[in-house]
């Protein structure tokens, strides 16, 4: 999946670009409108994350050119809390869903994904690791017909470390990814989810688990 970002604040777009990407997806980004129109014309991209408020062109001017090209590419914006009325006008200027900032990386992603699959572009509802199972629909995971279902922020959690298994993350990137890039939450947070997680996969008697690599962060492997 590719993605255009269009982001006028070049710390955020940096950040939002980094998410995008360490999620699977191919994203370019933006730091204007008269940029963001220009790339954007190519259709090559499955969808589009458009700052509302730009230089130049804002990213609902930005929208509607694209639609009076026909250009249908799915975009959604980001908003600022305050900006109730250019919300109604991004929705009725053909946007699929907007986002108010400050944004959880977690709500950001799982409305992109809603997004794109409203276009029948397929996003798999199931991950696998070693026969173990997480069902993104449901919110369970599953091994060998015993099921435990999970908090969102554990789903989340176990999403990323099954996502890439055998590589540690970083307890700063679970922050980043599910908490939000400016979320002041402890980050002993992590931990205390981890530990949850960890009780829920031994229920199911699950041949995987969760370790702590000391100065590192977290990593999911099989039990040998």
């Amino acid at each position: 999946m590719r993605l255009l970002i269009a982001e006028d604040d070049p710390r955020l777009l940096k950040t939002l670009v980094h998410i995008f990407e360490s999620n699977k997806f191919i994203a370019d980004g933006v730091l204007n409108g008269e940029d963001a129109l220009f790339y954007a014309r190519t259709e090559e991209y499955d969808g589009l994350v458009l700052d509302i408020m730009m230089p130049g062109l804002d990213g609902i001017q930005v929208l509607q050119k694209l639609r009076e090209m026909n250009i249908t590419t799915p975009a959604l914006f980001l908003t600022a809390r305050t900006e109730v009325e250019q919300r109604v006008e991004g929705l009725d200027a053909g946007a699929d869903d907007y986002l108010p900032k400050p944004f959880a990386t977690s709500e950001l992603l799982a409305r992109v994904r809603a997004m794109l699959r409203r276009k029948d572009n397929y996003v798999p509802d199931l991950l696998t690791y070693n026969d173990v199972v997480l069902n993104r629909s449901t919110y369970q995971l599953v091994y060998n017909g015993q099921a435990q279902t999970l908090s969102g922020k554990e789903f989340q959690i176990i999403e990323m470390l099954m996502q890439k298994p055998g590589i540690v993350i970083p307890t700063d990137q679970f922050m980043t990814h599910i908490w939000g890039w400016d979320s002041n939450v402890d980050t002993s947070v992590v931990w205390v989810h981890i530990s949850n997680l960890r009780k829920k996969i031994s229920a199911t008697s699950a041949p995987v688990e969760i370790r702590f690599v000391r100065n590192a962060g977290y990593v999911l492997e099989e039990i040998q």
